[in-house]
């Protein structure tokens, strides 16, 4: 018997069937008005994702599934799209500055960004291994696109071809995995597979499927030792498309991850807790060693985001719902830090020339004390200080994992951090202690407003952190 796929069955998918017609309507407007400056898609596009986000909330049905089960939603899917569609949204509005100055003109750009989107939505939801791929396709392809939309430039070019080489590879192991998952269950539905794995038990074809899937997911969070990409991209790539990397696509294949363990092979927690906190160890020891030497800021952010992504993993290897909530938690107050920090390094400019250089930044609290000072916040925060909104953060994951009894992974985790902090504080003593250089070029208002806003909410959340606890507790109670 087929589905009946009548409009109001159909209302739970509707942000993505808005993101997806939105997309094609704003190409035909770009190919037939010819928007060489991109500034009619951009604004479009940003309404598109805004739109979406509202969507979520307020389409009916929570835990509603449609096309035989593949798709969800419930109100752990509705948070990470609400994150995804404020990431990207928020790196359009970052874009605008750089299109401003002639660096970014292809109105290309934001419609591939809304099409990424679409796919990160697909895959927040995804209840099957097919409707995982399909998301992690749409987002994929997009993304390679993006990293080398630049092609007139070699570095940009370079990244591109890189994450694509790189991606085809973990996305063939994330289709072999899943091919193992259902020769050995007979069905690609988590909760079929769930079913099956607790009626059979687990057999070693199973478990090396489920090792294969997860390796993909890795990739596409950056972690030990999927991240091989990530620095050369992050550097490479234009720092806009960087701020957009850094942000939205981590969510939605965390969410993924988190989906995919917990309600796919609950029977497995032991096996897959043993690879995730292996990858939880691996990321936050190389993201913090590995940043010490960095001079470049694009290349020590794409090394920070790989020891985030290893925090966020401590809460997902306790595999309980304070787990998750730790992890949801940890997510939104990364990608708040993260944009608010690119917001910056977006402003690094000198007349028509970009810099990257964590020496330019030396004596900037002279030269720009509310700049100096709202970074400062945001790199106290990534570096876990308390009372800053980063220290809840990794709270959370690290009590998690301590309830859970994994006692080493939170003591490393502690310890990582400490490293950590090093690189962060270097970068808070060069902007205030040493002497300036070259002012750069005024911030745009787009520009300064994301700093702003994310400097001061990493300043405030200290005084009334519940509505995220509360509404992070809801969304993990809804996948146990």
């Amino acid at each position: 018997m087929q589905p009946d796929l009548t409009i109001p069955t159909l209302l739970p998918a509707a942000p993505e069937i808005l993101l997806a017609v939105g997309a094609m309507v704003a190409l035909m407007i770009g190919v037939f008005r010819n928007d060489k400056n991109s500034s009619i898609t951009a604004g479009l596009s940003m309404a598109l994702l805004i739109a979406a986000g509202i969507l979520v909330w307020l389409v009916p049905a929570d835990g509603a599934a449609l096309f035989g089960g593949s798709f969800v939603l419930d109100p752990f899917a509705r948070l990470m799209k609400t994150l995804v569609a404020i990431g990207s949204a928020v790196a359009i509005l970052l874009s605008v500055d750089y299109m401003r100055y002639g660096h970014l003109t292809r109105f290309e750009y934001p419609v591939l960004m809304v099409l990424a989107t679409c796919g990160m939505f697909v895959m927040v939801s995804a209840n099957d291994l097919i409707a995982l791929y399909l998301g992690l396709e749409l987002q994929s392809l997009s993304l390679y696109v993006i990293a080398a939309i630049q092609r007139d430039s070699v570095r940009s070019t370079e990244a591109g071809l890189k994450y694509f080489v790189l991606g085809a590879l973990s996305s063939g192991m994330l289709l072999y995995g899943a091919s193992l998952i259902y020769g050995f269950t007979g069905t690609v539905s988590f909760t079929g597979i769930a079913g099956s794995v607790a009626a059979t038990g687990a057999s070693v074809g199973l478990i090396f499927g489920l090792v294969f899937v997860l390796a993909g997911l890795a990739f596409k969070i950056s972690a030990v030792p999927f991240h091989m990409w990530t620095p050369d991209v992050y550097e490479g790539a234009p720092t806009p498309v960087t701020a957009f990397f850094s942000a939205a696509p981590k969510v939605a294949a965390m969410a993924l991850m988190v989906r995919v363990v917990i309600e796919g092979f609950p029977a497995l927690t032991g096996e897959w807790k043993q690879i995730i906190v292996f990858l939880s160890i691996a990321s936050m020891a190389l993201g913090a060693f590995a940043a010490i030497g960095q001079r470049n800021i694009k290349r020590l952010m794409a090394y920070s985001s790989i020891a985030n992504m290893g925090y966020a993993l401590v809460g997902l290897a306790a595999g309980s719902e304070a787990g998750v909530r730790g992890v949801i938690i940890y997510m939104a107050i990364y990608i708040v830090m993260s944009l608010g920090t690119f917001a910056f390094i977006l402003a690094m400019r000198r007349g028509d020339t970009t810099v990257e250089t964590i020496d330019d930044l030396a004596g900037l609290s002279r030269n720009n004390g509310f700049a100096a000072f709202m970074l400062a916040m945001l790199f106290f925060s990534l570096a876990g200080i308390p009372p800053l909104a980063g220290f809840f953060a990794k709270f959370y994951v690290f009590l998690a994992a301590i309830e859970a009894e994994l006692y080493a992974l939170a003591v490393i985790g502690v310890l990582t951090s400490v490293v950590g902090a090093y690189y962060y504080l270097r970068i808070v003593k060069i902007m205030y202690f040493d002497e300036p250089v070259a002012r750069f070029e005024p911030m745009g208002g787009e520009l300064k407003a994301v700093l702003g806003v994310s400097g001061f909410a990493m300043l405030i959340y200290c005084l009334y952190p519940a509505p995220l606890v509360a509404i992070a507790g809801t969304a993990a109670r809804s996948l146990f």
